[in-house]
C-alpha cells in the first residue's frame, strides 16, 4: 500500500493521475468537471458524439461558459484544474526527517517493481500473468453512487506479459474471456457494453483500452477495463531504478526483451454492485403478495443451502443439525429456527438462497426433507442419505 515514491513518478502517476475540478463559487461543494459537462449533454445535447474525456481543462472550461452550465445549487463554477487523485502521507519519526509518500492508486505498480523477483523465482515463459488483489486508495472529487465511487475500494488486476508481436492476439482472447466471465457469475450480460477509448481519451501508458461498462440503476458506467500497456511500466521503471528488467527466452539466452503488457483491471466492489443489480427482482406471487428475490448464479450466492427445522421442538433441531454436518462441507450454509416457515423462505429469497431444506415431522419416521427451489419455488421431497449428493448437483 506505501512504496517508494518514486515509482509512482516513474509510472506516470504524480504528473498525470488527475481529473479536472471545479467549484461552486458559493457553496465551495467540489465537482467533477467532466460529469457536469456529460449530464448536461445527456439532459440537452443526448446526440452529440462529443468525447469528454479527450477534453483538455481549458475546452472543459471553454464549454462550461458557453453552455452556462452551473453547479447543481445553481451556482456560478470556478474555472476547470486538474486534481491528483493521490492520497499523500508521509513517514519519518521526526517531523524534520519526514518523507512525502502515497497511498497506492493501483495495484498493478506493485506487480512491474516485482516483475524480476517473480520471473527469477517461478521460471515462467512468455507468455505469462502476475495476479493481484487487494486494498487502493483514491481521493475521489465526487465519491457516491453506492459503493460505486469510494475513497477506498478492493481492485484486482492481471498483467499479462507477452512478447510484442503478439499482443494483438492476447488482447483479443483477454476482451472474449472478460465478456464470458461476465456471463459465468450472473451479470445481465445485455446490460455490459464494450467502449473503444480513443485518441487523447487513452490513459498515457496505452495504445489500446476497451472499457466495459455496465447499465446501472444511475446511468451506463465503467464497469471494468482492458489495456495494452505496451512496455511502458516496465521500460519506465529499467529507467528509474537502473534494473534490467528483461525476459530471457530459454530458447536463445542471446535474446533478452522487455515483455509487453496486457492489463485486465476489475473493480470488486464495482463487480458487486453489478451483481446486486443483476439479480435483484420484485415478483408478484399472488395478487397483491410480492416477494424480493436475488437470483444469483449457485456459485456467487451467499449462502447456497438454508437448514430450516420446522418447529424448535420435537427432535426436529436435532435431525436438523445431522443434515447441516453431511452439508456444511460442500455447500455455504444458514441454519434458521426463527419465524414461521413462510417468513424463513422469504429471508432466504431476499439474500438469494437457491435452495431451503425442510426438516418436518415427517423426517423423524421417513428420513426425507422437502427441499425448495427459489426461483420456481416449487418443492420436492428427497432422502436424507441422498441430500448431499443431490445439493452437489443442483448447486453445479
Amino acid at each position: 500500500i506505501l512504496m517508494n515514491p518514486r515509482v509512482w513518478e516513474a509510472s506516470g502517476h504524480v504528473a498525470t493521475f488527475n481529473d479536472p475540478l471545479v467549484e461552486d463559487a458559493v457553496s465551495h461543494k467540489r465537482f467533477r468537471a467532466d460529469h457536469l459537462i456529460e449530464a448536461w449533454i445527456a439532459k440537452k445535447d443526448p446526440e452529440s458524439t462529443l468525447v469528454v474525456d479527450a477534453m483538455s481543462t481549458e475546452e472543459m472550461a471553454a464549454f462550461i461558459a458557453e453552455k452556462g452550465i452551473k453547479s447543481p445549487d445553481g451556482n456560478a463554477l470556478t474555472a476547470p484544474k486538474q486534481f491528483n487523485l493521490m492520497f499523500e502521507t508521509s513517514t519519518g519519526v521526526t517531523e524534520k526527517g519526514k518523507n512525502s509518500v502515497y497511498l497506492r492508486p493501483e495495484t498493478a505498480q506493485a506487480i512491474f517493481v516485482n516483475f524480476k523477483n517473480v520471473l527469477t523465482t517461478s521460471r515462467k515463459r512468455l507468455p505469462f500473468g502476475i495476479a493481484q488483489i487487494g486494498k487502493a486508495f483514491r481521493n475521489e472529487i465526487t465519491p457516491g453512487n453506492f459503493i460505486f465511487r469510494t475513497l477506498e475500494f478492493e481492485q484486482m488486476e492481471i498483467e499479462y506479459f507477452v512478447e510484442a508481436e503478439e499482443w494483438e492476439q492476447h488482447f483479443e482472447a483477454w476482451n472474449k474471456w472478460m465478456e464470458e466471465w461476465a456471463a459465468v457469475i450472473g451479470l445481465k450480460t445485455d446490460h455490459l457494453h464494450r467502449l473503444e477509448v480513443v485518441g487523447d481519451a487513452l490513459a498515457h501508458y496505452s495504445k489500446r483500452t476497451v472499457d466495459f461498462e455496465f447499465d446501472f440503476p444511475f446511468g451506463k458506467k465503467e464497469l471494468w477495463g482492458l489495456a495494452y500497456r505496451t512496455d511502458f511500466d516496465l521500460t519506465n521503471h529499467a529507467k528509474a531504478s537502473g534494473e534490467k528488467l528483461e525476459y530471457t527466452d530459454p530458447a536463445d539466452n542471446s535474446r533478452k526483451v522487455v515483455p509487453h503488457v496486457i492489463e485486465p483491471s476489475l473493480g470488486v466492489d464495482r463487480t458487486l454492485l453489478a451483481l446486486l443489480v443483476s439479480a435483484y427482482e420484485e415478483e408478484e406471487v399472488a395478487e397483491g403478495d410480492t416477494r424480493v428475490v436475488m437470483r444469483f448464479t449457485p456459485q456467487m450466492a451467499p449462502v447456497q443451502v438454508a437448514i430450516l427445522p420446522l418447529m424448535k421442538k420435537g427432535g426436529l433441531p436435532e435431525k436438523a443439525e445431522e443434515v447441516l454436518a453431511s452439508l456444511a462441507g460442500i455447500a455455504r450454509c444458514d441454519f434458521d429456527v426463527t419465524g414461521s416457515i413462510g417468513k424463513r423462505y422469504r429471508r432466504q429469497d431476499e439474500i438469494g438462497t437457491p435452495l431451503c431444506v425442510t426438516i418436518d415431522y415427517d423426517s423423524l419416521e421417513d428420513n426425507a426433507v422437502t427441499v425448495r427451489h427459489r426461483d420456481s419455488m416449487e418443492q420436492e421431497r428427497v432422502a436424507i442419505a441422498d441430500i448431499a449428493s443431490y445439493v452437489v448437483k443442483k448447486l453445479v
